[in-house]
């Protein structure tokens, strides 16, 4: 059984809910920093965060993108009209952050918050797979600011060239 910490900000713009623990990752923190990614963003409304399983991911992701299989991050927008003042929802997989963390020689904690960073984009309006670029340089240069390791679209594009030149060397 999960333990379940739930953290709101003085000024009820944040609501963090912790159901799998990261090591060096505190509701205080994670409430902080998406604050201040918010901020950074230009994002305004209360937004939601929850640090759970991969079988929640999954189990999202299957209801909600029609996907059966988890993933590390996604973002609900809000429903324009529907409650004034709220900008959406986060969930994020703690075991896949954990487990990317440590591929990529970074913390969990630091890859709990550059997930944040990405989810918070969306919210905000940004679509990497549709912007041609936008939501990347806004990532990038807001990482940078924050102090976060490379961020998550840089890392899915390297890993995608570098995918398509070892295959590219493969061929020959």
């Amino acid at each position: 059984m999960a333990l379940l910490f739930i953290w709101i900000s003085s000024d009820g713009e944040c609501l963090v809910i912790i159901q799998e623990s990261v090591a060096g990752l505190s509701e205080a923190a994670l409430v902080k920093f998406v604050a201040r990614a918010r901020r950074a963003a230009g994002l305004r409304g209360t937004v939601s965060v929850l640090v759970t399983s991969s079988r929640e991911l999954q189990g999202l992701n299957r209801r909600f993108r029609g996907k059966n299989k988890p993933t590390d991050v996604l973002s609900f927008p809000a429903m324009p009209g529907l409650m004034r003042g709220f900008a959406g929802d986060v969930a994020i997989s703690a075991e896949i952050a954990a487990h990317n963390a440590r591929r990529l020689g970074h913390t969990a904690a630091d890859e709990i918050r550059i997930l944040v960073l990405h989810a918070v984009l969306h919210l905000a309006g940004y679509d990497h797979e549709q912007d041609k670029g936008q939501m990347e340089c806004k990532e990038q240069r807001l990482r940078k600011a924050l102090g976060l390791p490379v961020a998550l679209i840089e890392r899915t594009a390297r890993q995608g060239r570098e995918k398509t030149s070892r295959t590219t060397r493969a061929s020959r």
